[in-house]
């Protein structure tokens, strides 16, 4: 049987709050979205300030970084 790593939740809530912490020192309102390998949503907090539609874009990057098995913005890079 072939066996992989998994995310658990303690996992996701100490990514979120790496990110949270990076966010906040760089003044960035945003939207942090932890995707499983799958692209399924365990994680999605919009920090103040954040604009709405950023809650929409979070979890579709973090789904396509996922799947794809890369950052989206290399396929921003891609098609540029």
């Amino acid at each position: 049987m072939i066996q992989r790593p998994m995310l658990t939740a303690d996992d996701v809530r100490r990514i979120a709050a790496a990110a949270e912490k990076e966010a906040l020192a760089n003044r960035w309102a945003v939207s942090i979205a932890v995707c499983d390998d799958g692209g399924h949503l365990l994680w999605l907090q919009r920090l103040d300030g954040a604009p709405p539609v950023s809650a929409q874009i979070a979890p579709n990057k973090a789904r396509t970084a996922a799947i794809g098995r890369r950052e989206s913005k290399a396929y921003e890079d891609m098609i540029n």
